[in-house]
């Protein structure tokens, strides 16, 4: 089983880059870790020449696991007028190149708090699987009725019937607002852990900044042999699993993802050239 650590964006890793307070480039990103998460689809669908432009930045086994367009994952507000269907196929188009050569991680549904596990939105994960083709899918839910005892197996199980991949997402425990982490492999090729952090204090948080404050979270030397032992065990074992931390609120999304990979002994091989330094980690 190979495991591959990431994060969310590029940019926004200033350990990468000894501290600099400059942007980190994609190029330099990819001298680290082989996968990232990109958002930039959720809130627009980037033109094709876009997307090719990340390639030439990346060596050939880099890859991309992008968010769908917010259209798609029924975030859909007053502004969102894209008809579903025109959607999904701008968005096939918009990721051909990933495709073509074969650096899509995979599509990535987060769906709103508000997607409860009623009838019409298991249909709707039907018609996205339908709407996707044979393009890899992943889905997170962030709303606990997916995940709650008794309910998480056939919510694992009907994922694995329509070739979906659940995502295990780790978050602060025992409030309402939060799912638990429930990590299963519904898909051979893949399984994905997504570490948003475990600040309960700010997850709720009601202020302007409450994206940054949920996320403002670096994880102990303890809570990562907490995933390593949970993905060492993992059964039946993917092919992959592939590790985002998004916990960057304070920077500390890439120091817990060295963290970890050097926990776990991983050596990835084919990156872009790495900088002559030594980064300190713990």
């Amino acid at each position: 089983m190979k495991v591959t650590l990431g994060t969310t964006t590029w940019t926004e890793h200033p350990v990468l880059i000894d501290g600099a307070s400059r942007p980190v480039t994609l190029a330099e990103y990819a001298a680290y870790f082989p996968v990232v998460e990109v958002d930039t689809f959720f809130y627009a669908i980037p033109n094709t020449a876009t997307v090719a432009q990340w390639l030439t930045n990346v060596p050939a086994s880099f890859q991309f696991l992008i968010k769908a367009n917010r259209v798609m994952t029924r975030h859909q507000g007053p502004n969102d007028d894209l008809p579903l269907e025109e959607a999904f196929a701008r968005y096939r188009d918009a990721v051909a190149p990933l495709v073509a050569t074969g650096q899509l991680k995979a599509v990535l549904f987060q769906f709103p708090p508000y997607f409860t596990a009623i009838p019409e939105n298991i249909d709707y994960l039907q018609t996205v699987r339908h709407l996707m083709g044979g393009l890899p899918v992943a889905v997170e839910f962030r709303h606990a009725s997916w995940l709650a005892p008794g309910v998480a197996k056939s919510t694992a199980d009907f994922c694995a019937d329509l070739g979906l991949t659940l995502v295990a997402a780790d978050e602060p425990n025992q409030l309402t607002t939060s799912v638990p982490f429930y990590l299963a492999t519904t898909t051979p090729s893949l399984a994905i852990l997504r570490l948003h952090g475990r600040n309960k204090a700010g997850w709720n948080h009601p202020g302007p900044n409450w994206r940054r404050e949920r996320t403002n979270y670096r994880y102990s030397v303890d809570e990562l042999k907490q995933f390593q032992v949970a993905i060492e065990q993992l059964t039946p074992a993917p092919a992959e699993v592939c590790v985002i931390f998004n916990n960057n609120s304070n920077r500390d999304a890439a120091p817990n993802a060295l963290q970890l990979q050097k926990l776990m002994g991983i050596h990835f091989s084919g990156l872009n050239p790495q900088p002559p330094k030594q980064l300190s980690l713990f």
